[in-house]
């Protein structure tokens, strides 16, 4: 087998590992009712099946990123994966409620360790900058799309084979991935845990994420404005600053903050917040109105986002990769925020009997700006990482993309529940309340890309002019030095 042969079948092992997990995500959510109904959940107690893996997922992602630097990559990879197909086994077979939770904070646990550390492998095996546009475009397809895809399968399970093979399917692909990522991915081997792991700065910020998280979903129980939510969030707010403070003085830091150095490094990662917030929300809120509002079922919900999935996965796929060559992942960017801002816009206006070719197909079309978004948005936020501090940096990437995700969900969702409250007890029909929920969520969603696009094109760096002793490049940059 060729070099780049070896590469590119890594990378499909990497992507394979990464799609179970994104799925999982995303196929609980239509099973959600089966569930309550076998395990007898109440709807307060139910939403910990989500709950219990976005903690575990979004508290562990940092800490696990840097332990992969230390220990190895690929070894937390595969134990990542290990831990997750063996609590989706767990998962399965639950019988009760307290089992079904557990075991879902220990496929968050697994999914963070190997999420955190799959970006820096990527960067690892493709250092050369167009083959790393393309790596990271069929990486950024697997994270856009599966999503869908995974609403789609969750229903088609559910409805034909009942709620337990959302989880058992997960078993034999995460056996598949496991044996081909210890025969395909390259032993690394890290400075070891003696190089410094920072246990205080891993307490901190794990700690602080986690409760960071929390807050973020109980806030559908108790509300934004309680005493309990401002407590939660002051304690968040205190874990996390004394992990700054941590990290500036800590001889080996768990987050070098010379990362921060980079515009694009940290403008990207907020954008990406912004960016993922209005999406994560889009897509489950378009899922309530099309079930609560038309009546869709699970299988039906999920086909109706299909075009989503298909328009996203085509744009990473094929696109992404030359475009940002082309243009720059600056341009490539803020073109994906405009495109996905018009869908929006679009569903400001969306009727209570709306028809689904003509309300909703042209969202769905748009959303393919999210395939040129996503890519880029990656490709920036790994652009100053250098070799040591690739998995640390890929560990914070997709903690601020499960921080943003949790982040909008809870709040459209929030909010699109008050107002449906207020127009109901004003004499509103149920649909037309419920719509009047969605479109104000909708808006917020608006205005979160608006301030999104904002943020790129002031923060992020323009592409420098062409000169005659240094010619414009036409491929991606490389990494930014750390240093």
């Amino acid at each position: 087998m060729s070099t780049s042969r070896s590469r590119w079948t890594a990378l499909a092992v990497l992507c394979a590992g990464m799609l179970m997990i994104i799925l999982d995500g995303s196929i609980v959510t239509v099973a959600l009712p089966a569930i309550q109904r076998d395990l007898d959940f109440s709807p307060a107690g139910l939403t910990w099946t989500v709950n219990a893996y976005l903690i575990a997922f979004g508290g562990l992602l940092l800490l696990a990123g840097r332990l992969g630097d230390l220990v190895g990559r690929r070894r937390m990879f595969v134990a990542g994966l290990t831990v997750f197909t063996l609590a989706s086994l767990l998962c399965g077979f639950a019988t009760s409620q307290e089992v079904l939770i557990a075991a879902r904070f220990l496929q968050g646990a697994g999914g963070a360790a190997a999420s955190a550390v799959s970006l820096g492998m990527i960067i690892a095996l493709f250092p050369e900058p167009r083959e790393r546009g393309q790596a990271i475009g069929a990486f950024s397809f697997v994270g856009a799309a599966g999503a869908s895809i995974g609403q789609v399968l969750g229903g088609v399970l559910t409805e034909s084979a009942g709620w337990h093979w959302i989880f058992f399917i997960n078993v034999p692909i995460g056996v598949a991935a496991v044996l081909l990522a210890v025969r395909v991915l390259a032993k690394d081997r890290g400075p070891g845990l003696g190089a410094g792991a920072d246990a205080l700065g891993g307490l901190l910020v794990t700690a602080g994420l986690m409760l960071t998280v929390y807050t973020i979903v109980q806030t559908a129980d108790h509300g934004w404005g309680s005493a309990r939510t401002l407590g939660l969030a002051a304690l968040s707010v205190l874990l996390l600053a004394g992990f700054v403070a941590r990290q500036a003085t800590a001889a080996t830091p768990l987050l070098p903050l010379r990362m921060f150095r980079s515009r694009d490094v940290t403008g990207a990662n907020l954008v990406q917040v912004l960016m993922v917030s209005a999406m994560f929300g889009f897509q489950i809120l378009i899922a309530l109105y099309l079930q609560n509002v038309h009546g869709y079922g699970a299988a039906a919900t999920g086909l109706a986002m299909l075009p989503a999935a298909v328009m996203i996965g085509t744009v990473s796929l094929l696109l992404t990769a030359r475009l940002n060559a082309r243009f720059g992942e600056r341009r490539m960017l803020l073109t994906g925020i405009a495109l996905l801002l018009a869908g929006q816009v679009l569903l400001l206006r969306l009727p209570v009997d709306a028809v689904y070719a003509v309300h909703l197909l042209p969202t769905m079309i748009l959303a393919a700006g999210f395939g040129l978004a996503i890519s880029a948005v990656t490709v920036l936020g790994m652009s100053g990482a250098g070799t040591d501090d690739a998995g640390v940096a890929s560990g914070l990437f997709n903690t601020t993309q499960q921080v943003g995700g949790a982040l909008g969900v809870a709040v459209l969702s929030t909010l699109a529940a008050a107002r449906t409250g207020t127009l109901a007890a004003a004499g509103e029909s149920t649909a037309a309340a419920l719509t009047g929920g969605f479109r104000l969520a909708f808006g917020i969603g608006a205005g979160l890309l608006v301030a999104a696009g904002v943020l790129a094109a002031v923060v992020l760096r323009r592409p420098r002019p062409a000169t005659p002793e240094r010619p414009a490049p036409t491929e991606h940059p490389s990494p930014l030095p750390t240093s």
